[in-house]
């Protein structure tokens, strides 16, 4: 069993907890909050033992464990860096930090100590991300050329938010979400896919702007809206949009010379992913109208049920994390990946309307699929 802790118990903390109920080889010790009242009703609801200090946590997980850094974006880096320091490995939400110097100082810090370090999200483990590579190497569509990725989300500002509620009781952090920002927030969710099956990005050109901000209850909101264009180094390129002003989709298309491979939920573990084949008839090119879903074999990861527009394990990374440790092996939740998602999703979020190519200095290889994605089995159309 590998020992875990939890420091932050807000919205998002409640997602781990029932997600952890699917995992196998984690002992959760116990949570801490600086806010008496929240790490209450939370230890409660969950039955965990509530630890009044950071340091007595991080001094009850041990070296060897995994801290959960669930707290605001702004804490991230100092609780991190608390973590590490304290002999932990950890397991970051998103983002690692906000700004990049604090990012190389988490990723240094965690190399030197010789712990792992790791950030959200982790749907890359999950069936639909692991299916979508296994078509890729499988040559199901041929090459593949172009990517199209969107993470809009509707127009927020309008939607009954002050209402939204995790369930043990937290509300919706409306005012960190928005100072945040829907890129910080959402643009890994395909950025770690793309990442793991192409591997770094050589340069980002992308636009970010405000333009619901006097909707929004915050005075310093970031950008609502961030549109950028990826150019990988092994040759591919992508669009990743992200909103809360467009209407809702999440849908991923990457297109091959055969065709396109395709999804509609990227915050669905088990989405279900086609492949539209292209075809000529007379003198037309189309797209068949009936699209093959695609599908691996066998056992995959454990998923959850639905909480609002989300079907996600939280706990894959945590997971993944934990088996890489006993078994005294990389892990797939790297160093790496989450510094190189930092610089990335930090360029597009801070590119405004003039800034020009940005070349990304970090780096981050291919990630090795899950044992059980080696291959594909094609469902019926």
């Amino acid at each position: 069993m590998t020992r875990i802790g939890i420091i932050g118990t807000g919205f998002v903390a409640d997602l781990y907890m029932r997600s952890l109920e699917t995992a196998q080889g984690l002992d959760l010790i116990g949570a801490h909050d600086v806010r008496d009242a929240r790490l209450s009703q939370f230890c409660e609801y969950w039955n965990v033992k509530a630890f009044e200090t950071r340091d007595a946590l991080l001094s009850a997980i041990g070296p060897g464990g995994i801290l959960l850094n669930l707290t605001n974006p702004l804490a991230h880096y100092e609780i991190s860096k608390a973590g590490l320091a304290a002999g932990c490995h950890v397991y970051s939400e998103k983002p690692l930090a906000m700004r990049m110097d604090h990012a190389q100082d988490l990723h240094a810090l965690a190399a030197k100590a010789g712990l792992m370090l790791a950030s959200a999200p982790c749907s890359f483990l999950g069936e639909a991300a692991q299916t979508v590579g296994a078509a890729l190497r499988g040559a199901v569509a041929g090459k593949p050329r172009l990517i199209y990725a969107e993470l809009d989300d509707g127009f927020i500002p309008q939607a009954p938010y002050a209402k939204w509620q995790s369930e043990s009781g937290a509300p919706w952090p409306a005012g960190d979400e928005f100072r945040v920002g829907c890129t910080l927030e959402h643009a890994g969710y395909y950025l770690t896919w793309l990442i793991a099956l192409f591997g770094s990005v050589r340069t980002v050109v992308a636009a970010s702007s405000r333009q619901v901000s006097d909707q929004l209850p915050v005075d310093d909101p970031a950008p609502d809206v961030s549109v950028a264009i990826l150019f990988f180094a092994s040759g591919v390129m992508a669009r990743l949009t992200c909103s809360i002003i467009a209407p809702h989709d999440h849908a991923l298309r990457i297109i091959c010379d055969k065709g396109v491979i395709e999804l509609d939920e990227a915050w669905n573990n088990a989405a279900k992913v086609r492949f539209r084949r292209r075809f000529a008839i007379r003198r037309r090119l189309v797209s068949a109208p009936f699209a093959r879903t695609l599908r691996v074999p066998g056992p995959t990861r454990p998923k959850t049920g639905r909480w609002g527009s989300a079907s996600m394990n939280f706990m894959l990374g945590v997971s993944e994390m934990a088996e890489a440790i006993v078994q005294n092996r990389p892990s797939r939740m790297s160093a790496d990946l989450a510094l190189h998602l930092t610089e990335v999703t930090l360029a597009i979020q801070n590119a405004g309307e003039t800034t020009g190519a940005q070349t990304m200095r970090s780096r981050c290889d291919p990630i090795q699929p899950m044992p059980w994605a080696q291959r594909l089995k094609r469902g019926r159309r």
